[in-house]
């Protein structure tokens, strides 16, 4: 049984251990870098094929915990082999191929210090604002449409040298049919310029039916609005993975709040559930792929030392985006990833209902 709100009075693991690691780095301007973190459970399968795979493609393996979802991939040499494994998403290639970035230096930031302390307050406040924004209707036919600035920092093995990269801050668009048939994902990071197209179709060719870690905007309207139903449906549907039961109920509501668009009342839900889940932190300061600040509510992974937060806008409460930020030294399988390594930033831009696959807003220009 998960604690209730009263009773999770214990200290987060943030408020443990994380002030004994803390840099003293200043908030950088971010260089360009973008990677999609991959399933704990792929982890060996993928680390076996791409230590066989040619110098030129670089081992990427800090693992993002995010369930592979349809508009979700992964970069270069891991990608097509997870695709498989997920049974989850298809690429098909349109035009040029390959990445269209460039590796450069790791990205940094400061770490701020989490507190426990507010916490259901600030969800409340969150939860609130999310009733009160205008929610975007999808229609029949339609297209829903996420923008975002995306970049990511990880480990690059070539000729038995490990080093740390980060392949650019760039724009990412992905559209997604309301069943999630459809779709068409350009990320220069993974895809080629022209983008590639997306399905739900498994390697036997069927279609993948939507679930919490692979959601589409028909699957999202039937999920429960009261917050512990929903709490309760994600512990049950999320047994046995990821790191921990509270770490993969905080990571699979941060995956809802991303690529999609759920309605209002699902969103609201989502933030006083993400309350009751023990080692949720609210930290005062936190930055997104853009550069905004906001007020983050984040949870520390305590297998790998990296605490994911989901960055709010802190007078609005409007969520700005996601970053995972490393807290704890010796990160990454090479032990390189240090505290204040940036992980994966994200700031979405758009999201917006569209016409037909491809078409871009005039929000989203």
């Amino acid at each position: 049984m998960r604690p209730s709100r009263s009773g999770n009075s214990r200290p987060a693991p943030d408020e443990w251990h994380e002030s004994e690691h803390l840099l003293s780095l200043e908030e950088a301007d971010f260089p360009a870098g973008r990677h999609a973190f991959h399933k704990e459970e792929l982890m060996t399968f993928i680390q076996q094929d791409t230590q066989d795979a040619p110098a030129a493609l670089p081992a990427t393996v800090p693992a993002r915990r995010r369930v592979l979802r349809p508009l979700f991939v992964l970069p270069a040499a891991a990608c097509s082999l997870a695709l498989l494994a997920a049974g989850v998403l298809t690429l098909t290639g349109s035009g040029d191929t390959g990445s269209q970035t460039v590796a450069g230096p790791p990205l940094t930031a400061t770490v701020g210090t989490g507190t426990s302390s507010g916490v259901p307050q600030l969800l409340d406040r969150i939860s609130l604002a999310a009733t009160k924004t205008p929610q975007v209707k999808v229609g029949a036919g339609q297209y829903v449409y996420v923008e975002s600035k995306v970049g990511t920092t990880y480990e690059k093995t070539v000729d038995d040298k490990t080093t740390l990269a980060s392949d650019g801050i760039h724009r990412r668009q992905v559209w997604s049919s309301t069943d999630g048939t459809e779709g068409w994902l350009i990320d220069p990071a993974v895809t080629s310029s022209s983008g590639e197209k997306l399905d739900r179709a498994n390697e036997k060719g069927t279609s993948e039916p939507a679930y919490l870690n692979a959601p589409t905007y028909d699957y999202l309207a039937t999920l429960p609005t009261d917050p512990d139903l929903l709490l309760k449906k994600i512990y049950e549907e999320t047994k046995g993975k990821g790191n921990n039961p509270d770490q993969e109920a905080f990571t699979t509501i941060g995956d809802l709040l991303n690529e999609s668009l759920p309605p209002a009342g699902l969103n609201a839900a989502l933030f006083k559930a993400a309350a009751d889940i023990p080692g949720v932190v609210q930290v005062k300061d936190a930055v997104d792929a853009v550069g905004r600040h906001g007020i983050a509510v984040a949870r520390l992974d305590e297998t790998s030392g990296a605490r994911t937060e989901w960055v709010f806008d802190p007078a609005t409460y409007t969520y700005l985006g996601e970053r995972t930020i490393q807290v704890r030294p010796n990160g990454g399988d090479a032990g390189l990833i240090k505290p204040g390594t940036v992980l994966y930033t994200e700031a979405v831009i758009v999201r917006q209902a569209v016409d037909t696959l491809k078409e871009v807003p005039s929000s989203g220009v």
